[in-house]
């Protein structure tokens, strides 16, 4: 699998920090963003679009067998929020913004293989909404000649909490001034600015919006979420549902009985840690097997080269890649291995002619709508960069 690469003028710092994207520098004083990009064919493109799709509509099967089948602690949610994940499942209101599939394969003939589905908060949106264009901008390239209208995307997705499954055109007609509180925790430049990110995308979309860290927000499970004394309808958090179940009990707790009493809406919905949790690989491995979207996973090991994967691991995070014989060949950072784990056939990264390694990374708001690269090693962790990709229309 050979990944065509074009060499690009790259991104100053200051340059970056113009734009708001302040974690250009990774700790080794390495740019963070490549400059380079991927080059793929329209039809490569089309077909990460194509296979998100299909994807998602595989994964809401899947949520409604686990829910149907109370299969809740298989797949690992905290029972605290078991709650949460139903009526936030139930209600059509609670409308998934937006997730991040992670893909292997997909380029130079190689098909694509589902790796995991990143739902509830998804890291380089900034990236692949803003900065992958920019870089294009910014060498005198045609900035259209992407797959990546994530913003637009989910700035119409914002007007689907409002329209739901109606015309976005609509959405004027419908709009009672509800409020989105917009949410980080301290001390995250990235966490912060990728929040304002989504703050100005429901801003553009005709919201009134506000942003707080979230300690500065009130929860009241009978009135609802208020900040300065104004209560918000909708309340985005970039905080994982899983660290809000273990580690503000209290919150996970709240947050349940205001969506009990229909007080507020909180995006990401509790039911994307469904999809957020690796084991909902072996669920859709069960629902659909040998699917050529999918590849083969356990909870027992395989007996075949293999992937062993925490279930809300992160980044590469407690992850090992295994023989048949379950001998470990690479591990990732000695981090989430206290959680249980699936087993997941190894397939293959698309690599480069220095042997870099490529995974693909497609977002989904109501259907796929922005294309972009992780390179590194073997398995991806914290030190591995974010690579731009050009469509390229002649081939």
């Amino acid at each position: 699998m050979s990944v065509r690469l074009k060499k690009l003028k790259p991104l100053t710092p200051a340059f970056l920090d113009s734009l708001g994207f302040g974690w250009h520098t990774d700790s080794d004083g390495t740019p963070y963003v490549a400059d380079e990009a991927v080059m793929v064919s329209e039809t490569e493109a089309e077909a990460y679009y194509t296979a998100v799709n299909t994807l998602y509509d595989m994964f809401v099967e899947a949520g409604e067998y686990v829910i149907a089948n109370n299969l809740f602690h298989e797949i690992g949610i905290p029972f605290n929020l078991v709650e949460a994940v139903r009526l936030s499942w139930e209600n059509d209101v609670h409308w998934h913004l937006y997730g991040r599939f992670d893909l292997a394969g997909g380029i130079d003939g190689e098909p694509i293989k589902l790796l995991e589905f990143n739902a509830d908060t998804p890291t380089a949106l900034y990236e692949t909404a803003v900065v992958q264009w920019a870089l294009l901008k910014y060498n005198g390239l045609d900035e259209t000649a992407q797959f990546n209208r994530v913003y637009e995307a989910i700035g119409e997705n914002f007007k689907r909490l409002i329209t739901l499954e109606g015309d976005v055109a609509d959405f004027g007609r419908y709009y009672e001034g509800w409020r989105i509180l917009f949410s980080s925790v301290r001390g995250s430049v990235e966490d912060e600015m990728t929040t304002r990110l989504l703050q100005k995308m429901a801003d553009d979309a005709g919201f009134h919006t506000a942003f707080c860290f979230a300690d500065e927000a009130v929860f009241d499970e009978e009135e609802g979420i208020f900040y300065h004394d104004l209560r918000h309808e909708y309340w985005f958090k970039l905080i994982p549902w899983e660290s809000i179940a273990v580690e503000e009990s209290d919150l996970a707790r709240l947050l349940t009985n205001i969506l009990r009493n229909q007080k507020a809406i909180v995006l990401n919905p509790a039911y994307t840690l469904m999809f957020q949790s690796k084991a909902m690989m072996k669920i859709l491995w069960d629902l659909f097997p040998d699917h050529p979207l999918l590849l083969e996973t356990a909870f027992e090991p395989l007996n075949q080269k293999q992937v062993q994967k925490p279930y809300f691991g992160r980044e590469g995070g407690g992850v090992r890649i295994l023989d048949a014989r379950g001998r470990q060949l690479q591990k990732g950072e000695e981090i989430y291995t206290d959680q249980p784990a699936i087993y997941q056939a190894y397939t293959p990264l698309p690599q480069d002619d220095a042997g870099r390694r490529y995974q693909a990374g497609v977002f989904f708001a109501y259907e796929g709508c922005g294309l972009g690269f992780r390179r590194g090693g073997e398995i991806l962790g914290n030190m591995s960069k974010f690579v731009g990709h050009l469509v390229d229309e002649g081939s």
